[in-house]
């Protein structure tokens, strides 16, 4: 627990320097809204992040999702992951999650890089762009967000106790009073919901309630083809798991639900970058298991495909967000970005 202060009292810092004006935050000349979330490891940005732009499309807007590309092999200071017609990179130069969020939101804009002010900036200089959503955005103060929504995990409750590295707080649990508003994910039992909410008002004293989203498996899709089943296909198969994920735990689970009998699993750390050697290695468990099929995340297909055969029986869990508590505020606070720039206008 020592370890954590000098983290802490750093992380703290910087935030005051921004509150008190030292540190400029930049503005740039179109809506952004943030995805991010105060802890190591998976909240479910990726998902809600595709579920807000796919909002965003649908109202006509023209949007790009900007990220850091974490993990990425490409060293470009701005790189275009696709320009909202095709993708133009693999998952390894883009970086896993860009690359899945360009690959099941085709029409939006996806570029990484490390600044984002910068990156949006490089952005809209080449493309007519009317919002831009940033990708685990809420550390990133240099850049002012007209939304600045914080995940919060349900089933992560002892995420929340401590900073890193003697816990997985990036930050102090009061930097949550920053977020417009904050979305608990996985909340899927009402019990969990009600300790994060408690642990969340210990902190900050008062917070609104708290809008609610759970991620729901939509159908299985091949990973060598891209065909898709539905749920009831895999009922009562076998199956080794494998994910690099932030949250193994959560995947395990959400398999188990679907009805597919899980016999072994493996769990790499998140990002994780698959070898020829990995999918050998994994092929051998399952054929010693007699697994009928691997099942990995849409995460890990992307980087795994690749390295399959034609005839593997690889399949990925598609998922689906539903935003169960305050759906109809969230899409206010979406699709209401450009409400600022109209009125600044007018002002």
């Amino acid at each position: 627990m020592w370890a954590a202060i000098p983290y802490g009292v750093v992380a703290r810092l910087r935030a005051i320097l921004y509150d008190w004006g030292w540190f400029d935050q930049r503005k740039l000349p179109v809506p952004v809204l943030s995805v991010g979330n105060l802890t190591l490891g998976g909240t479910g940005k990726t998902p809600v992040v595709i579920l807000l732009v796919e909002w965003l499309l649908a109202q006509g807007k023209r949007v790009a999702i900007l990220s850091r590309g974490y993990r990425r092999t490409s060293t470009d200071r701005y790189l275009l992951v696709s320009n909202g017609e095709r993708l133009l990179v693999g998952p390894n130069e883009a970086g896993d999650e860009p690359f899945l969020m360009a690959q099941r939101c085709p029409k939006a804009i996806v570029a990484v890089g490390a600044d984002r002010y910068e990156l949006g900036d490089w952005v809209l200089e080449r493309f007519p762009v009317d919002c831009l959503v940033l990708d685990d955005g809420f550390q990133h103060q240099g850049l002012y967000r007209d939304v600045n929504l914080l995940l919060v995990d349900a089933t992560d409750i002892e995420g929340l106790a401590a900073l890193v590295p003697a816990g997985r707080l990036r930050e102090p649990l009061r930097a949550a009073a920053r977020a417009t508003a904050i979305v608990i994910t996985r909340a899927d039992a009402p019990a969990q919901v009600t300790e994060v909410c408690r642990k969340l008002k210990a902190r900050l004293g008062f917070i609104p309630d708290p809008i609610q989203a759970v991620f729901r498996p939509e159908s299985l899709v091949s990973v060598v083809t891209g065909a898709s089943q539905p749920l009831s296909w895999s009922k009562g198969k076998t199956a080794l798991l494998c994910s690099g994920v932030g949250h193994a735990g959560s995947f395990r689970s959400l398999v188990e639900r679907i009805g597919i009998r899980v016999l072994d699993e493996v769990a790499y750390v998140d990002h994780h970058a698959y070898t020829r050697q990995d999918v050998e290695s994994l092929s051998a468990r399952a054929a010693e298991l007699r697994a009928e099929l691997v099942v990995t995340t849409e995460k890990d297909a992307c980087k795994l495909v690749s390295l399959l055969e034609p005839t593997d029986s690889w399949w990925a869990v598609r998922l689906s967000t539903s935003v169960t508590v305050g759906e109809d505020r969230l899409k206010r606070l979406v699709l209401g970005m450009g409400n600022r720039l109209k009125a600044e206008s007018e002002g």
